[in-house]
Order: structure tokens, then sequence, then C-alpha cells
């Protein structure tokens, strides 16, 4: 394949469709899963790196581009920002190898006109990369961290104001850390199936896989070393399911008994479905999402995981159902949230979050925790979480609803930050339902 074509075909997927940089990365690594290796982690190296430092970018090639790039087509947008994180961060690529192809992209995609002007502002960044001009960091620390970080300056400002700047810096710097696969093993397949957790450790081992024990919770590992997913050895047999252990800590922290009926009133992809359903083996879980297509993806994490106490349901959480009321020992209310926590796994989702969508989001969690609390019987147990980290859909959240819900009390409550935790970004708590 042509990795630099094919990388300017998924950036202009994330551009103009505004598809998600890991759904149009893994579509495209899909496509080409039986080309060469080395070839696939370039691919994902410039789509990813592109994507995750967008605005340094930008701002380096404004100051060297007549053309300020937000007024560049499409292609040429992507090309400048190909050509110049190749220039930036990829010492492996000539700096002539990274203009070149850039410019041999730009006539191939019909801008023969326009490839002097990519091959003029590229050649200058190669020339004056190594005295480019930034915010100065002392006179302007917000937007000088807000370029260096790719990050929108109201998003610093807002973590910066929440968590003080060291820790708003090591939040936004994690985003950039290489990342290993943190799966929940499921022990009953595994000693179904005649292994041990030692002996599949060692399996992995020789396949060439790293395994490293997960930092919260002693069912996880943290998996690299390996090409794709659905191929690790014991995936097809349901040995592993992929979630963060922030998430499998959340799970855990509701006290899930063997026999207890569970509801996740909005379950896809469906981890903390199965991981209650592996704790209430002789109980019930009923799993629901308002998305088709994201139902799918529970049914086959389900079937590949040999789970027969689960039932799953198409219903949109902010629509009451009477006929629940008061019947679930525990509810899972995983809700949607704006995803600053997995900054680092969706890296162009900081770019896409607002503050006006921040408070609608509010709203609809507070909507959804109206109904949600109603399913819980007494005695029962509401886990409230989210995959963010900001205040006001977290811990004020939860303020706000203990204060209109007298009958529940605060269990436990707790705050991962990635850079700071070992894990990604993500926020639950425990809410008990007092006795009649």
């Amino acid at each position: 394949m042509d990795t630099r074509d094919v990388a300017l075909t998924v950036l202009l997927d994330i551009e103009t469709n505004q598809t998600f940089s890991n759904i149009a990365l893994g579509n495209a690594l899909r496509k080409n899963q039986f080309t060469d290796k080395v070839e696939r982690a370039f691919l994902s190296r410039l789509v990813e790196g592109v994507t995750e430092t967008k605005l340094r970018l930008d701002y380096v090639i404004d100051q060297y581009s007549k053309t300020k790039i937000k007024k560049c087509k499409p292609v040429i947008a992507c090309l400048l920002r190909m050509g110049c994180y190749q220039i930036l961060f990829m010492d492996s690529v000539p700096d002539s190898a990274a203009c070149n192809e850039c410019v041999k992209l730009a006539k191939k995609h019909g801008f023969a006109g326009l490839s002097g002007f990519v091959n003029g502002v590229l050649r200058t960044i190669t020339r004056e990369k190594t005295k480019l001009a930034y915010p100065d960091q002392k006179r302007e620390p917000e937007r000088y961290l807000s370029v260096m970080t790719s990050t929108p300056l109201w998003l610093v400002q807002k973590l910066i104001l929440e968590y003080g700047t060291e820790s708003a810096e090591t939040i936004f710097q994690a985003a950039f850390a290489d990342r290993k696969t943190s799966i929940r093993l499921n022990k009953h397949r595994i000693e179904e199936n005649g292994e041990t957790m030692d002996s599949y450790k060692n399996r992995l081992k020789e396949a060439g896989i790293t395994v490293e024990p997960g930092a919260y919770y002693e069912g996880a590992w943290l998996l690299s070393g390996y090409d794709f997913i659905h191929k690790i050895p014991g995936y097809k047999q349901g040995y592993f399911t992929v979630q963060d252990e922030s998430s499998m800590c959340a799970v855990a922290a509701a006290g899930i008994q063997p026999a207890d009926f569970v509801m996740d009133i909005c379950a896809a992809p469906g981890g903390k479905t199965t991981a209650a359903a592996e704790f209430a083996q002789q109980g019930h879980v009923l799993s629901m999402d308002i998305a088709e297509e994201k139902l799918e993806l529970i049914e086959e994490n389900v079937e590949r995981l040999k789970l027969a106490n689960v039932d799953i349901r198409c219903q949109d959480a902010t629509e009451y159902m009477q006929e629940q009321e008061k019947k679930a020992d525990v509810v899972i209310a995983d809700l949607p949230c704006s995803g600053l926590g997995i900054m680092g796994r969706k890296n162009d989702i900081k770019y896409r979050v607002t503050e006006e969508q921040i408070e609608s989001l509010v709203e609809l969690q507070h909507t959804i925790l109206q109904n949600a609390c109603r399913y819980v019987k007494a005695g029962g147990t509401l886990l409230y979480s989210t995959c963010t980290i900001t205040k006001e859909e977290n811990t004020l959240q939860v303020e706000r609803f203990l204060k209109e819900h007298p009958e529940y009390t605060l269990k436990e409550q707790r705050q991962f930050l990635q850079g700071i935790d070992a894990c990604d970004g993500f926020y639950y708590a425990v809410l008990h339902k007092l006795g009649d």
C-alpha cells in the first residue's frame, strides 16, 4: 500500500466527515491487515501523531504560510500537517522525503497547481525547525500549554481552574504516552478449558506478547507487542475482555452478588455488562442501549464470553420503564459524557467537545439519573460513572443528586486522572439506597 496516501485518506475522513480518529484508522488498518507490519505501524504513527498534535502543527504552519491553514482546502491542509509532523517528530523520515511525498500526493489528488505551495511551506519549516517560535511560557502560560499540548485554550483554562496547572499539564501530556491494552480476565472460562492463569500467561508470552499485571485490579493484565486484538490467543474463546482498569474497579465497587438482578442502562459496548454477568453468575443482567448498532457490540461480547445470564434490549434511558421500578439489586448508570478521560485513546475528542455540549450533557445525565434511581430496590445500589474528568459531570452531579434524593447515601466515589493515575480518566460513585 502507499502508506502516506492511506494516511491522507484517513485524515480527510476525520477532517471532512467528522469520523472519530480511532474508528477511521481502525477501518484502514483492517482493510490493510495483510500488508507489512512496519507499514501499518508507520500509518498508525502518522495518523495518530497528526491528529493529537494538530493545533501545534497549525501554529507552526501558519507562521510560514501566506494562506492560514483554516482557509486551505482540506487535502492541502492535511498534507501540510502530514509533512510538518514528519519533519518535526519523525526522526527516521528524511526531511526531503517528507516534503517530496506530500508534493507527489498533492499532484495525485488533483492539486498540481498547489504543489509548489506545499513544497515551499514544508521546505521553509525544514530550514527553520531548530528555531521555531512558540508562545512565551512565562508571559502566556495558558496559551503556551494550549499550543504545546495541542489542546483548545478554553479546555486548558478549565482544567487549570479545577486541578491546578501542574496536574492539568500532566493530564494533557498523558494523551501522547504509549498505551498498553488493559484486559479483564475471565478466570472461569480459562479454567473451564483446562488452563490455569499461569499457563495462559505463558502461552501469550510464547506468542511474543508482553504481559504485565494491572495496577488496580487483581484480574487485569496489560498487554503490548501484539498485532490485532482478535488474533491474541484466547480471545475467541472468551478468556478476556478489553476494558480499562478504572472501569473494572467501578463494577467491582458496586458489590454485585451471585444471585443479583443487575440493570445496565447505557451499556454499549458491553464491558460493564459482561463484568456484572461474571459477578452475578446465578443472577441476571438486563443490558440496554439506545442504538441498535451498539447492541450488536454487546451481543458479540456476550456470545464470545459464553454468558447465558444476559438479556439485551434497545431502550432509551431517558424514557422511564415502569415495569422495572424497584426491581434491581444494582443499577449501572455509565452515562453519556464529554469523554475527556480518554483523550489518549480518542485523540481528537478534545477538538470536538465544547463548553455548551458539557452543559447539555450534565442535564442529560441528570435526567437519566432520575429514572435510574427508581429502578433500585430498597437496600440496593446505584453505580454512577463517566469516562470524563470535569467536576460538573462527576462530583457536582452526585452532590446535586444526593440533595434531591435523601433516600440515597454516598458509599464511595473515586476520580481517576490520566497521567496521574495509571489508567484512563474515569469517575464512579457508589450510591446506596436506604431500606424502607
